[in-house]
């Protein structure tokens, strides 16, 4: 379990809030922003509740992470509560995205001509569906897990989910299937969150294809003596 902290970890009080947060996931050994390596795909979480000097700290060493991504990744996954991009209607009613996420975007602009790997950037906080593609990177926002989804009235056109003829709400997962350089999404939509029994329908699908590593140097023909 690869976990972000979102803004909800600290309700109640920003360091017990932490606290509670690191205590509960063991795995990631108290490191508030991560990275993990599993086989062909790197994950990069970042802690949106950095303040101040450890948010400079952290955007250091984000940029240093897609500095050295390794050879072997063909998919890298960065994790982030806060949109990277939005829907026309976030942007207005709630001012999304932050400056903090605008700048980690950024970095991450600044970074995509040296990477091979096929980017995807997962966020959250807003109570819904949304993706988009921008400079080859995916941006998916995944807000539709229990909290009561906000109605989206209006869909922008950068927006490539469409909506269900229903439309509202959104409650959903996504399911991410990998294999070898070909990653596959399903954003699985809730049919009726008033049924007894839970029953889904695949409501968006995309697959990102991964980049041929280099071929590499071969050696010249033949064998000199010394």
């Amino acid at each position: 379990m690869l976990p972000t902290t979102g803004n909800h970890e600290v309700y109640g009080g920003r360091d017990q809030g932490i606290t509670n947060y690191l205590d509960h996931f063991p795995e990631i050994e108290r490191h508030r922003n991560y990275s993990a390596l599993i086989g062909n795909i790197e994950l990069i979480s970042l802690d949106m509740n950095s303040e101040g000097t450890n948010t400079d700290r952290q955007v250091v060493w984000f940029g240093q992470q897609l500095e050295h991504v390794p050879a072997q990744v063909d998919f890298l996954m960065i994790l982030y509560h806060m949109p990277w991009m939005a829907d026309e209607q976030t942007v207005a009613l709630l001012h999304l995205p932050s400056a903090d996420a605008l700048l980690y975007r950024k970095v991450l602009e600044a970074h995509l001509d040296r990477l091979r790997a096929k980017v995807l950037v997962l966020n959250g906080h807003i109570h819904n569906y949304e993706r988009f593609e921008q400079q080859g990177v995916e941006y998916v926002v995944t807000g539709g897990g229990g909290a009561e989804p906000y109605p989206l009235l209006v869909r922008g056109s950068a927006d490539l989910y469409h909506d269900h003829p229903r439309g509202h709400p959104v409650y959903h997962y996504l399911t991410l299937d990998v294999n070898g350089r070909s990653l596959h999404a399903t954003m699985w939509r809730v049919k009726n969150p008033d049924a007894n029994s839970l029953a889904v329908e695949a409501q968006d699908e995309f697959t990102l294809t991964a980049a041929a590593p280099p071929a590499k140097a071969k050696g010249n023909a033949g064998s000199s003596k010394h």
